[in-house]
């Protein structure tokens, strides 16, 4: 067991230093901060002491040494369009993003879940073909595109809500729906599949024979085994509440996390971007390490073979 859980906390370390190298090296490669912050017809004088007062003017692998470093000591940074810790910056956004994305993945579970339960013990039906036929194209539109069909139908057709902003909560209601839609379609999919086969198990078809009631069988044998692929999704969507709405907050102008990465992204504000990539690593890292942990549980097999991983 405890071998189980060292090898899960390994992996999941070096998946963020990973990250974490992965941003820093691309962001240093895409473009000059100093000419986008400063622009191209600053004086070279200018760009060079920019340059030179943040650090950029050092070799790549001395910046990346003192990044950690200052990771290590608990410092991330600080915003080279204002002069203000990163981390604050982030923090201040958080909750603008929570507002989004919690009742968004309740909306999904209390959605999804149910829809393709349903679907499964209904295999072949009308309301299963249509379930999924739903499910599918959730699943394959683009965020982007729903919402912008969304704020078409309801803001600019009819009227009924705003179509950005963050002034009441009649301003939230699109942006939720579009996060809604398509995690609950994601997880219509998989319930449906995992339901699909865990009925398809012998066991099953044990307990039916048997004479256990169909009811029985469903809520004692088929849910909490099909619960445990599930798991998975519920655990990578939890590890996105921060990260999941970059777009849905950039159509929507919602001050969230995701808005500001865009804007930092855009300025090549590196502080800004590293901090929230690796808050986004931790969480969505933590999240996964949690649903190992769960599967430990659950199943004594996958214990086993991770711990000869």
């Amino acid at each position: 067991m405890g071998r189980y859980f060292a090898i899960r906390i390994g992996r999941a370390a070096l998946t963020i230093v990973l990250v974490v190298t992965f941003a820093f090296v691309v962001l240093r490669l895409s473009g000059d901060p100093a000419l986008m912050i400063l622009g191209p017809e600053a004086p070279p004088e200018v760009l060079a002491a920019f340059r030179k007062a943040w650090g950029l003017d050092d070799p790549i692998w001395f910046q990346y040494l003192d990044y950690f470093g200052a990771i290590a000591k608990g410092e991330l940074g600080r915003s080279m369009r204002d002069g203000r810790p990163a981390m604050e910056l982030v923090l201040e956004r958080i909750p603008a993003t929570l507002a989004l994305t919690l009742p968004a993945f309740v909306f999904k579970v209390a959605l999804g879940i149910p829809a393709g339960i349903y679907a499964a013990l209904h295999r072949g039906s009308a309301i299963d073909r249509a379930v999924m036929m739903t499910a599918v194209a959730g699943f394959t539109v683009p965020s982007f595109v729903l919402a912008l069909l969304l704020v078409l139908i309801f803001a600019v057709q009819l009227g009924w809500l705003p179509s950005g902003g963050q002034d009441s909560w009649r301003h939230a209601i699109l942006p939720i729906a579009t996060l809604s839609l398509g995690g609950a379609a994601v997880l219509a999919r998989f319930t449906r599949s995992a339901m699909l086969e865990v009925l398809g198990q012998p066991y099953i078809r044990t307990a039916s024979a048997k004479g256990v009631p169909w009811r029985k069988v469903v809520t004692s044998h088929a849910l909490p085994n099909a619960a445990i692929p599930t798991v998975t999704i519920l655990g990578f969507m939890i590890g996105s509440l921060i990260a999941g709405a970059v777009v849905v907050e950039s159509v929507f102008a919602w001050p969230g996390v995701g808005r500001l990465l865009v804007v930092a992204v855009a300025n090549r504000d590196l502080a800004v971007v590293q901090c929230i990539l690796l808050l986004v690593a931790l969480t969505m890292v933590t999240s996964n390490l949690v649903v190992d942990f769960l599967y430990g549980f659950l199943d004594p097999r996958l214990r086993a073979k991770g711990a000869h991983a």
